[in-house]
């Protein structure tokens, strides 16, 4: 009898030693010393995945990361996706962050005001994308950061931008006022790239849409500086001062020598600055310049706006600018 309670005795001993070994593999800091992503593909079996966590050297053992995760996973699932397992981290956690979906965020970012060109360049040099996409229409992208899966197509992300773009222009569309210049969703869009380009003052937008609005309902010419870049450069920077040539050229987007909107917008233009131009302040303003602090001063006759720009000349000729 003594015999058999020692046996016992030893094999409860044993039973405790190797289910704290196996509950403690389940806890214990995994094998990797640094971060790693993986990617699950949809369909994946947990048994697959624990093939490509041994593979990475994320954890020990697949066999024994299944097992663990039969026994002591609370019945978990993975979900496909691109995850994120940080250095050192146990069964347990990857198990917690496999199942739970939160995956990598990649994002790419369209600023306000970018031009077509810009954005086609921006998505094909990003090399976690695939595919090809032509230029897309310009103002038919929504500027926002935009989150994606690598290996997703370019495609796919363009049709993301311009989908909201759409929803954008519906939205501010349906809360225009009856103060707006513009006859169309389209007119809309046209303007609002102007008077994003203009300036990059959120709380001038809504004036500076008054101010060509006024010019509109008056049949001024807009005088855009940006309506004489765009036939240059699609919309990137010029680099250098505006020719004379360039000012008196006619085209369907100068807008020194054309009257109204010009035949198509210049750029993306934001939904601040969409909303801006179909919600435009009500200002007596005609003309405005910049006041060399990043705004500008507005004016509602020539002469006091002549005065405006000498004083804008001074700034720049002191900057050495001139």
């Amino acid at each position: 009898m003594r015999a058999v309670k020692i046996l016992s005795v030893i094999g409860l001993l044993l039973f405790l030693i190797v289910g704290g070994n196996f509950v403690y593999g389940w806890t214990a800091a995994g094998p990797s010393t640094r971060d790693v992503t993986i990617i699950i593909k949809p369909g994946s079996s947990i048994a697959l995945a624990a093939q490509q966590l041994e593979k990475g050297g994320i954890i020990k053992s697949a066999d024994a990361f299944v097992t663990r995760a039969k026994i002591l996973g609370r019945g978990k699932t993975i979900k496909a996706g691109e995850f994120e397992i940080p250095a050192r981290a146990s069964n347990s956690d990857i198990l917690t962050i496999l199942s739970g979906g939160k995956t990598v965020q990649r994002m790419v970012t369209i600023p306000e005001g970018m031009p077509s060109i810009m954005v086609y360049e921006r998505l094909m040099a990003n090399e976690q994308l695939k595919g090809e996409i032509a230029v897309p229409a310009e103002g038919s992208v929504l500027p926002d950061s935009y989150a994606f899966e690598k290996g997703e197509s370019r495609a796919a992300v363009l049709k993301r931008m311009q989908d909201a773009m759409s929803k954008a222009l519906n939205e501010a569309w349906e809360n225009r006022s009856s103060t707006a210049a513009v006859k169309t969703p389209q007119e809309a869009v046209n303007l609002a790239a102007i008077v994003e380009k203009e300036t990059a003052k959120k709380s001038e937008l809504r004036k500076v849409a008054g101010v060509y609005s006024n010019r509109l309902f008056k049949g001024m010419l807009l005088q855009a500086d940006p309506t004489i870049i765009y036939p240059v450069t699609k919309g990137k920077p010029l680099g250098r001062r505006i020719r004379r040539s360039e000012i008196e050229a006619v085209n369907g987007y100068n807008t020194y020598t054309k009257t109204g909107l010009p035949d198509g917008p210049i750029a993306n233009p934001s939904k601040a600055a969409i909303e801006a131009v179909l919600n435009p302040e009500k200002t007596s303003a005609l003309y405005f310049v910049a006041d060399g602090k990043g705004g500008h001063i507005f004016a509602d006759t020539l002469e006091e706006h002549n005065a405006n720009v000498e004083k804008w000349f001074a700034i720049r000729r002191q900057r050495g600018e001139m």
